[in-house]
């Protein structure tokens, strides 16, 4: 059964970084798209970045471009979500998701048959 763990949530001021770790077990790790998303109360929940794990390629929103990188880390079967320079409304509660590969839609939700139960990141003016 493939299984999602997120980490690395947390609080901190306007400016700050955080990183966020996705673990995954159950199924082949280098045959997979890893994405990560958030959603803000009373938002509907929206693509933040992904990766295919074996080719490196990566996909990332237009809202965190130049602030958010996503990364493989294959020795150790994770997905790594750095953000810097956080703002506001970046805050919502972060999840990554799993399927068998990645599509031109890979920043949508649909796309994504496993989830994370997600990590809370808040940002405080």
């Amino acid at each position: 059964q493939v299984q999602l763990a997120e980490s690395g949530g947390g609080s901190v001021e306007t400016g700050g970084s955080l990183r966020l770790s996705c673990g995954a077990t159950g199924y082949r790790f280098g045959t997979t798209c890893i994405g990560w998303f958030r959603q803000a109360l009373g938002k509907e929940r929206e693509g933040v970045a992904a990766i295919r794990v074996a080719g490196g390629n990566t996909w990332t929103a237009d809202s965190v471009k130049g602030r958010f990188t996503i990364a493989r880390d294959t020795a150790n079967h994770t997905v790594n979500l750095q953000m810097n320079n956080l703002k506001p409304e970046d805050t919502a509660m972060y999840y990554c998701a799993a399927d068998s590969e990645c599509t031109i839609m890979t920043l949508l939700p649909a796309s994504y048959k496993y989830w994370g139960q997600g990590t809370q990141v808040t940002v405080s003016s």
